[in-house]
């Protein structure tokens, strides 16, 4: 029998998350035996901690420390910032060479980054001279001393003047292609890394015809230093139109080879397509089995005029697990684990099961949520852009709109209609026993097929600058127990434009509207209504915060507004903050009725990472209720929506 746990006390407070961590390796089977042992040191955002003091020093003979200094003639710090960048002196400096071989050995590889990265900003009559303790490199013996470090290095560079393009022409199968087309213009950027790109983008011009042997074949750039100006002559070979000829595996360890290359999923016999091989590759990395892959075409037709494809993998470990830990103020401890298997049978087959604990130390005992599941997926059921999934899962839990214990059970189908579309369906069964403001210890059996289409054309799925993402959804629903049918319909969107060139600056916006029809709000299970606010949602309001309420407890409703629009500003590579306002409102009508807008604002930072952006946001409700907190802190991976 469950009973309805006393309303928590909100007071002026909010729910902060405060730390989270997850460990994941290589799972054993071999017993631990604790043994003292010093603690390891290990690096986090830069910071080092357990490091004993010289400890990288350890593995390399005669250490010797250096100092850099990077003068740049003119003061043009966008130059600077460059040059700082591509020189490897710069980024090792806090890493001792080998001796003084070491350094001067470091000092002339760094010239040639330097020399290069000038042609990149389009400077090809800058100099570069490196100085070692006061001299330059191009009169120091290769047996130089320099004595106890920290040694003096400079950098000196005078970058010359700043060339733009002149003559511009294409040649060979290329000859019909306008060099406009590929940014290649008379006065235009002249940079080496433009020019390079644009022949990039001919050849890939060619290859979309369904030519895999494109390529360029000569080369002529010609920098006047008088003018001031660079000729570029590009000529390319376009070679024969062709089709997929076999696709050879290579690399494989546990998956299956030929697996793989069915994945791949590049049919014999249909004409090559660059785009084609990339969608490939993006399939093969999102089966989660590979560290790396590769996709390229070989060098030459085989004898049916196709052209083969080699598939090169390396293999991540199989098993992985973490734990992990919560804590809020209001929420008390939670503590999570999972363990998985990436490739259970050979062919990518994913299994994870998983459980957590949460709310401790918040309530009484039986106040805890608990949650547990297990997860399976098997790709290329029905061809190689389709996977299978199905999964059980039991939940007891208390927001506090209700309390639930339920078991799920679920399997579906979800198909890549293409890069930016896919489609699911599935069907779901669920036993829920639960308390809300409308009933006590109330039985569902609820059957349902939920089915959802998504496009997703952006450019970055933890952090777009431009594009957007549309999902449709709908969820016919039957509760057994109680004959009640009813229709759960959502539909979200969220859209990114970059207001500058560098997309430092970027605006994006997102809107969720849902309607559940068919039923009243009672005889809708209180976990399938709508709610609103918390970090997904409107921030500043506490998580199911804004709506209908019955005796000061959260009832939910049947529909659902909410609108977000951030600005996001890239400080640097590293921090950006994010000014932003949300909206929503939930109302006891199948349509909302906007007669109680909760309207919350705030501004995030945000720390770049490779696995995306860390956020945290900091938000004030702007028309609160007596129940609703001052404030509300929240963190994530990734951007908010």
């Amino acid at each position: 029998m469950m009973k309805r746990r006393p309303q928590r006390w909100r007071g002026e407070t909010a729910t902060v998350r405060i730390a989270r961590v997850a460990l994941s390796g290589l799972l054993c089977t071999t017993a631990l035996v604790a043994l003292p042992q010093r603690a390891a040191a290990f690096e986090l955002f830069g910071f080092k901690f357990f490091e004993r003091e010289n400890e990288e020093d350890a593995d390399i003979a005669d250490p010797l420390h250096y100092k850099v200094t990077v003068e740049v003639a003119g003061g043009d710090s966008d130059l600077n910032d460059k040059i700082s960048d591509a020189s490897a002196l710069v980024a090792d400096e806090d890493r001792p060479v080998s001796g003084s071989l070491g350094l001067l050995t470091k000092a002339r590889g760094d010239r040639k980054r330097l020399v290069a990265a000038l042609y990149e900003a389009a400077r090809y009559d800058g100099v570069v001279d490196i100085l070692i303790a006061g001299k330059s490199i191009d009169t120091l013996p290769p047996d130089a001393e320099f004595g106890a470090g920290p040694v003096p290095v400079t950098i000196s560079v005078e970058p010359g003047q700043t060339f733009v393009l002149g003559d511009v022409q294409l040649k060979g199968d290329a000859a019909g292609l306008s060099p406009a087309e590929f940014g290649l213009t008379p006065g235009g950027d002249a940079g080496s890394t433009r020019i390079l790109r644009a022949e990039s983008e001919v050849v890939r011009r060619l290859k979309a015809e369904g030519r895999p042997l494109a390529k360029v074949t000569g080369r002529e750039v010609i920098a006047d230093h008088r003018t001031g100006t660079v000729d570029v002559s590009v000529a390319v070979a376009a070679g024969p139109v062709a089709g997929y000829g076999p696709t050879n595996v290579s690399g494989t360890e546990s998956m299956d080879s030929s697996f793989t290359g069915y994945m791949a999923g590049l049919e014999p016999g249909r004409q090559y397509s660059p785009a084609e091989m990339d969608e490939a590759r993006e399939r093969l990395t999102g089966l989660g089995v590979f560290n790396s892959v590769a996709v390229m075409e070989a060098d030459a037709l085989d004898g049916n005029g196709n052209i083969p494809i080699n598939v090169t993998v390396t293999e991540r470990k199989l098993r992985y697990y973490g734990v992990g830990a919560t804590y809020s103020n209001t929420e008390g401890i939670g503590l999570e684990g999972y363990w998985g298997h990436r490739n259970l049978f050979g062919h990518a087959e994913k299994l994870r099961v998983e459980g957590s604990i949460s709310g401790i130390g918040s309530n009484e005992f039986t106040a805890l949520n608990y949650n547990a599941g297990i997860m399976f997926e098997k790709p290329g059921v029905i061809g190689p852009a389709s996977k299978f999934f199905t999964s059980l899962k039991t939940v007891f839990e208390h927001p506090d709109a209700y309390d639930r214990l339920s078991v799920e059970g679920s399997a579906g189908l979800a198909y890549q209609l293409s890069k930016t579309q896919s489609v699911s369906a599935e069907l779901d069964v669920e036993f829920a026993r639960i308390t809300d403001a409308f009933v006590e210890d109330h039985d569902y059996l609820i059957v349902s097929t939920p089915l959802q289409y998504a496009f997703d054309n952006r450019d970055n799925k933890l952090n777009p600058t431009k594009g957007f993402r549309a999902v449709g959804y709908v969820e016919p629903a039957y509760d057994m127990l109680n004959s009640v049918a009813f229709v759960k319909l959502k539909g979200e969107g969220s859209a990114y434009m970059a207001l500058d060139s560098s997309g430092k600056v970027v605006i994006a916006g997102r809107a969720l509207f849902g309607s559940i029809v068919g039923a009243s709000v009672e005889e809708v299970p209180a976990n399938r209504r709508f709610y609103a606010g918390g970090g997904g949602s409107v921030r500043g309001y506490a998580y199911q915060g804004i709506g209908p309420r019955k005796d000061d407890e959260p009832t939910g409703g049947l529909s659902v507004a909410e609108g977000s629009v951030e600005l996001r500003y890239a400080i640097n590579d590293t921090f950006g903050i994010v000014p932003f306002v949300d909206a929503g409102t939930v109302s006891l009508d199948s349509t909302p009725d906007f007669s109680d807008v909760k309207v919350g604002a705030g501004i995030g930072i945000r720390y770049m990472t490779p696995f995306g952006p860390l956020r945290v946001d900091a938000a004030v409700p702007l028309n609160p209720d007596s129940h609703d907190p001052s404030f509300g802190i929240y963190a994530g991976i990734g951007q908010s929506f």
